[in-house]
């Protein structure tokens, strides 16, 4: 696996307010982001699993239609194929890993 600085990567706004840094290995994507306070995650699923590690800030995940507030330090597994949505109650830090890759975030 190659090094990777993050410094080196470009951010792209994957929806209005969440800025993501990706990286993909053979069987994984992560996703470093940037969000916005306020801004919302509309509804939705994936066939991946999915792992949301907060790093700054707050932010409100509805897993499953039952909500989670979540703070710096807390993570939530998101089985495949499970809907969730949510929003940003401040400027967060979030970082997402995806099993299997990504394809639609390359």
């Amino acid at each position: 696996m190659p090094f990777i600085d993050l410094a080196d990567i470009d951010g792209k706004e994957m929806l209005p307010g969440y800025k993501g840094k990706i990286i993909h290995s053979e069987s994984m994507s992560v996703a470093y982001w940037k969000i916005k306070g306020g801004y919302p995650l509309p509804e939705h699923e994936h066939p991946h699993e999915q792992i949301v590690n907060m790093i700054e800030g707050e932010f409100e995940l509805v897993v499953d239609g039952t909500p989670y507030r979540m703070g710096p330090g807390t993570v939530m597994v998101i089985p495949p194929g499970v809907k969730h949505s949510g929003r940003s109650i401040t400027d967060c830090r979030i970082i997402d890993i995806f099993h299997p890759v990504r394809e639609d975030y390359r």
